[in-house]
This record gives C-alpha cells, sequence and structure tokens, in this order.
C-alpha cells in the first residue's frame, strides 16, 4: 500500500515541470524568448527565505517576512523572470517611448510585451497549479529576492516565484 504522503512531494515536482511547460508554450509577443524559469527544492528554498527576511527587515515591508516563512511549508517552487529586451518594432510605443529604438536607449525600461508575456507564462503556470489542485500563490517578494539573488542570471531583471505545496488548508492564503 502507497500511503498519499510518500507520493506528495514527487507528486508536486511533477506539477512543477508542467507548470515550466505550461510557462514556455505560453504565447509570446513576436515568438521571442525573453523568458527564464526555474524550479527550486529544499535548500534553495530555504535560502531565498532567508533573503526574504533580510529585505523584509531592512525595508520594513513585513510582507516578505510573512511570505518568507509561508515558503518554507513548500518541498518545490517554480520562478518566472523576463529580460527587458524591446522587440525591434517599428511602430508601437506602448512602453512611452516613440518606437522600440528610442526605448532601446533607456535599457532599464520594460518592454510592455516582457511584462505582458511574464503574466501570460505565470497565468498558465498558475492553471495548471489549479488544475492539479495543487496550493499555490504568485509572489512578487519571491521574485525580488530571487533577483537580489542573481538565480536566473544577469539579463532578468522581473522575476516572481510560485511556491507549491499539497495540504489541508492552504498556507499562502493565511495573509495577516
Amino acid at each position: 500500500m502507497i500511503q498519499e504522503h510518500e507520493l506528495s512531494d514527487a507528486t508536486l515536482t511533477e506539477v512543477a515541470k508542467k507548470m515550466m511547460l505550461a510557462a514556455r508554450t505560453a504565447p509570446k509577443g513576436k515568438g521571442t524568448n525573453t523568458m527564464v524559469i526555474s524550479l527550486v527544492e529544499g535548500a534553495e528554498i530555504k535560502a531565498i527565505s532567508d533573503r526574504m527576511i533580510k529585505i523584509g527587515n531592512e525595508s520594513g515591508a513585513q510582507a516578505f517576512i510573512r511570505d518568507a516563512a509561508n515558503i518554507l511549508n513548500s518541498p518545490v517552487m517554480v520562478l518566472l523572470g523576463t529580460e527587458i529586451k524591446s522587440l525591434g518594432l517599428i511602430k508601437c510605443g506602448m512602453c512611452g517611448f516613440k518606437d522600440c529604438a528610442e526605448k532601446n536607449t533607456h535599457p532599464n525600461i520594460p518592454c510592455v510585451f516582457n511584462t505582458g508575456d511574464l503574466g501570460i507564462a505565470i497565468g498558465s503556470a498558475a492553471s495548471i497549479a489549479m488544475d492539479n489542485r495543487a496550493d499555490n500563490r504568485i509572489m512578487y517578494t519571491v521574485g525580488q529576492a530571487v533577483l537580489e539573488m542573481n538565480l536566473l542570471g544577469d539579463k532578468v531583471k522581473i522575476a516572481y516565484g510560485i511556491p507549491l505545496t499539497s495540504t489541508s488548508k492552504n498556507p499562502f492564503f493565511d495573509r495577516s
């Protein structure tokens, strides 16, 4: 006989892998890939939690400390980030600049397609977690720690994390 608790972590890892696939195959502006997607477990989650606590203590933003405790309930977490890279469009201007050439003179200003594509990918990933009934929550606080730790590389400037768990009550929604 196999007990449910014996399969939980392995099942969550499989869900996370499916989430990564869903994020990768989500529609991208002009088919351009600016996404970086990773899976972290165990000690990596603890290191991210520690950095979140540091950010919370330094900034006074208690949400980081709250979320740092929440992610420790997660055996696996999906990280999603995007580079800031214009698509080279002749006519757009949705970033506030005349065109991509002008936007490129401001390399730290996001292209709307980068952030839009990231949002679509996050939604696709979260829908897989939902379809598999895995407790989850999209967390910008995780993303801030991941960026400070440079876990997704130098080019990634915007990131989020989605921790997963399987409990009787979703710990990521105990928000106070």
